[in-house]
């Protein structure tokens, strides 16, 4: 799931893919219903990679959020984002049960919510593909202490002068 080139665009509805940049801001594309516009750098923008919840020992990167849903829901929909606050509340706590109550308002819950329901409908969100990059990821520690290991083999093998 590769949140880069998603963003947020304060003021707007939806969610918009980054196209081009521009000398006055940036060429957005609507994820919904692929209408262009303009995206002005004084706008607020904010990709979804950057976007980060409050928990109480830190943060946790949006991206494991909308992984923990997918999982609650088995890869479908969750409830609408128009729900009553505490509905809202209760799923969140599901997927994120130490998320911090102070700083994280129901507002910010529904916008996760609408991301997280826009992506899915859109096929946005794919854990396989994560699955594929911790396995490579894996594969690149795997042969990295191999070959650390084989040189410090050499290291301990190669003759010492003696003064």
């Amino acid at each position: 799931m590769d949140l880069k080139g998603i963003l947020s665009i304060g003021g707007y509805s939806g969610l918009y893919k980054l196209i081009k940049q521009t000398k006055n801001g940036f060429v957005v594309e609507s994820l919904t219903d692929k209408k262009r516009m303009q995206a002005f750098a004084t706008s607020k923008i904010s990709t979804l990679e950057d976007i980060a919840i409050y928990t109480e020992t830190g943060e946790v990167s949006l991206k494991d959020v909308f992984k923990k849903i997918f999982e609650k829901e088995n890869g479908k929909k969750t409830i609408s984002h128009k729900s009553s606050a505490d509905e809202l509340k209760n799923l969140f706590a599901e997927v994120l049960p130490d998320y911090d109550r102070d700083r994280v308002y129901v507002s910010d819950i529904k916008k996760v919510i609408n991301w997280y329901n826009q992506l899915v409908e859109l096929n946005l969100i794919d854990l396989k593909e994560d699955e594929e990059e911790k396995e490579d990821e894996e594969k690149k520690d795997e042969t990295e202490d191999t070959v650390n290991k084989e040189s410090n083999k050499e290291e301990d093998s190669t003759p010492k002068d003696k003064k």
